[in-house]
């Protein structure tokens, strides 16, 4: 059986850049994918569980990064990357959706090593 690592995508809420990750990636066979945001208003909010569950971390601006690091420093924190996105698209937006895909496959084919 092939390796499938765990890919966490967080954005502010979930509501539009992470679940639209989730939503193009859901049936990639490379790897698992889920959506989490940092906001207590988030649809799906961030958790120790989705920090343990992931092998790579996906957020879309450095703040988020930053707060995940600090509030999480207890925890030994995967990979994280930075996919420099602004909160400025609609869910499904298709020009999200190329910022997404590109940004992504390159940072899987190229820093994780995913093809």
């Amino acid at each position: 059986m092939t390796y499938r690592p765990n890919i966490l995508v967080v954005c502010g809420r979930n509501k539009r850049r992470s679940r639209t990750a989730e939503y193009i990636f859901k049936n990639d066979n490379r790897f698992n994918i889920r959506s989490v945001g940092l906001s207590p208003k988030s649809e799906r909010q961030i958790r120790e569980n989705d920090i343990d569950w992931s092998d790579f971390i996906f957020v879309m601006e450095d703040q988020q990064g930053v707060r995940i690091s600090r509030t999480y420093r207890h925890l030994k924190l995967p990979p994280l990357h930075v996919l420099h996105i602004e909160d400025e698209y609609e869910y499904l937006d298709n020009e999200l959706i190329e910022m997404l895909t590109d940004q992504i496959n390159w940072t899987l084919k190229i820093e994780c090593k995913i093809e």
